[in-house]
């Protein structure tokens, strides 16, 4: 089916344009509205589906949540065994999924007795990288996932940890790591992966440490609602702010920045973020730490597309996968406006009226 939506304001990664016209033609972007049908967008924003770069999936229904929040594409860092993972993937009208699979773990640590009843998951020694990475590869895993700790505080050692990076980019493969700690940032940045998820609570990194993200072109996945709920949990807001200083310190270096919320149901996480609705507060946090609206689009947008390899999304171009959120009011000038959604399209299809 072909669907032409008139009258509607396209967000292109800057600002929105005059009023036009943007075709549906099956799962893509389109430019012939041959006996297309009509939806009028009143004057609306049309954005690209919103990319969340970190959930971790429960089942189907967290991709229809996700889906009626506007979130298009979702980044999962942890889904095991394989078979529940490939289940979850090429779901027709619903989000769309990437995954890291099964994490890697230290042998310690408080990842170790969340996950340590993984099987595969504990890295000992750097010997075993060729073998880790190359059954994420067969398993389906679309990048690596690394939980680090601190240094001393049992999460894979600094040797192993390295020698993970360079196998995968040896196979060509992406590396993302959990860093919730300033110890467990530093590791990250010295051995050289791509994505780094978290900032820590508390003070905010130093310069050499965002010198050294920046030196490593690494990108950051703050999840800023995750750190929020934590510091909340434990009765100190206060240290969201190190958090949102840490940001704002990385943005002005140059680093990239993605919009990532951790969403999660499963028990003995340090807070459960709500599917969906959680990008929304995200986008309003990475404002509050000093992107702009336009800018903070971006980090749940193109840049998620560009930097986790996906260049059928993120933007509304003709060819393109057809991931749309229409939105009443201004997201350029109001990010609050990202939650007044009117209607979402998941590769090209339309779901059911709010």
């Amino acid at each position: 089916m072909t669907t032409a939506i008139r009258n509607v304001r396209v967000f292109d990664g800057h600002g929105l344009s005059e009023p036009t016209t943007v075709i549906v033609d099956g799962a893509i972007l389109g430019g012939d509205t041959t006996g297309a049908r009509t939806v009028d967008g009143h004057g609306a924003t049309l954005l690209p589906g919103l990319i969340d770069a970190h959930i971790h999936l429960d089942g189907r229904g967290t991709l229809e949540q996700l889906a009626r929040w506007g979130v298009t594409t979702g980044l999962d860092m942890t889904t095991w065994p394989p078979a529940k993972l490939a289940g979850l993937r090429g779901v027709a009208g619903v989000t769309d999924i990437r995954s890291a699979g099964t994490p890697v773990i230290g042998p310690d640590g408080p990842h170790a007795r969340l996950l340590g009843r993984v099987e595969g998951a504990v890295l000992r020694e750097a010997g075993q990288a060729p073998q880790f990475v190359d059954t994420r590869l067969a398993q389906g895993s679309d990048y690596l996932k690394v939980v680090l700790e601190a240094p001393g505080e049992g999460g894979p050692d600094a040797d192993a940890a390295r020698a993970l990076v360079r196998v995968a980019h040896e196979r060509g493969a992406l590396v993302v790591a959990h860093a919730a700690s300033p110890g467990a940032f530093t590791l990250a940045t010295d051995i050289g992966v791509d994505v780094i998820t978290h900032v820590p609570l508390g003070a905010p990194l130093d310069a050499q440490a965002v010198a050294a993200v920046v030196g490593n072109r690494a990108v950051s996945v703050p999840t800023l609602t995750m750190m929020k709920a934590i510091a909340d949990n434990v009765g100190k807001p206060e240290a969201l702010a190190g958090a949102l200083a840490t940001v704002a310190a990385l943005h002005a270096a140059g680093v990239p920045v993605l919009a990532g919320t951790d969403a999660n149901t499963a028990p003995g996480t340090p807070a459960h973020v709500k599917h969906g609705e959680s990008i929304h507060h995200e986008l309003e946090l990475l404002v509050d730490a000093g992107l702009s609206p336009v800018e903070a689009l971006r980090s749940a947008t193109s840049l998620p597309a560009r930097y986790f390899r996906l260049p059928d999304r993120g933007a509304i171009t003709s060819g393109l996968r057809a991931d749309l959120v229409l939105v009443e009011g201004d997201p350029t000038t109001d990010i609050r406006a990202t939650r007044d959604i009117l209607r979402v399209w998941c590769g090209g299809i339309e779901l059911e009226p709010f």
